[in-house]
């Protein structure tokens, strides 16, 4: 096969199922796996793809922003583990902000028990929290129909009251020259004030997040600690620059 055709081949393998590990490329081309890792390095200097541990996915644009729902089923599990871990770090008598993201609320069980004050622009956060007896405070403003945040200069206004122990944020993405980005500007905003807000900052991403760059930098490495499952050849290079607490099943 000609490496022009074995690239098409490969690009919509990976469009296809959205990610392709290496062996299914193998099983698909008939071509080694040196030639396919060769292959993935051309076709990401591209730009065309995105290399990730094992394989490549799909590069999405800067601007794409899913939904709550589709955020909270895509890797699930990962993200209660490291939800799980993040929770361990708050202790009785934290008054810490959630914001609103999918790995963020997957925290909530796990603070169940401790006697906090949580502060959050994730409307769909509250009813978890106030099923688990937490107490809450919910900051005002516009709410985004797609995520549930609620952002804007009302939200930013009703953030500058407050002072945390902690805060827990996600992020779209997360590269060591761009640091935590987002696709929408005003929810950039809502993080950078937060993260200025509190002592201790803790930003949780899934694997899937690192190497990807969306819209809005908010954030630059060595202002916040990571907690994430991402196990990838450039952890030593992300360590670096910040704290890293990588999560284990």
């Amino acid at each position: 096969m000609l490496t022009p055709d074995r690239h098409q081949l490969i690009l919509e393998t990976v469009k296809n199922d959205h990610t392709a590990k290496i062996k299914r490329l193998v099983e698909v081309t008939g071509a080694s796996e040196s030639t396919i890792r060769r292959d993935l390095d051309q076709l990401e200097k591209q730009g065309l793809l995105l290399r990730v541990h094992g394989g490549a996915s799909l590069r999405r644009s800067a601007s794409a922003e899913p939904t709550m729902g589709e955020k909270i089923t895509k890797f699930h599990r990962e993200k209660q583990l490291i939800a799980k871990f993040a929770a361990s770090l708050v202790q009785d008598g934290d008054c810490i902000f959630i914001d609103a993201g999918s790995t963020t609320f997957e925290m909530i069980p796990y603070l169940k028990q401790k006697d906090i004050v949580v502060v959050t622009n994730g409307l769909s956060h509250l009813d978890a929290l106030s099923e688990h007896n937490i107490k809450t405070y919910v900051i005002g403003g516009q709410v985004k129909h797609r995520t549930g945040a609620v952002v804007g200069a009302g939200a930013l206004q009703s953030l500058q009251q407050y002072r945390f122990d902690q805060c827990f944020m996600g992020a779209n993405g997360v590269t060591l020259a761009d640091g935590f980005t987002t696709p929408d500007p005003e929810e950039a905003a809502i993080k950078q004030t937060t993260v200025h807000l509190s002592r201790k900052r803790y930003i949780l991403i899934d694997h899937s997040k690192f190497n990807e760059v969306s819209f809005t930098k908010f954030l630059d490495l060595p202002e916040a600690e990571i907690v994430t499952d991402y196990k990838g050849n450039l952890l030593e290079d992300y360590t670096h620059k910040t704290n890293i607490k990588v999560v284990t099943t």
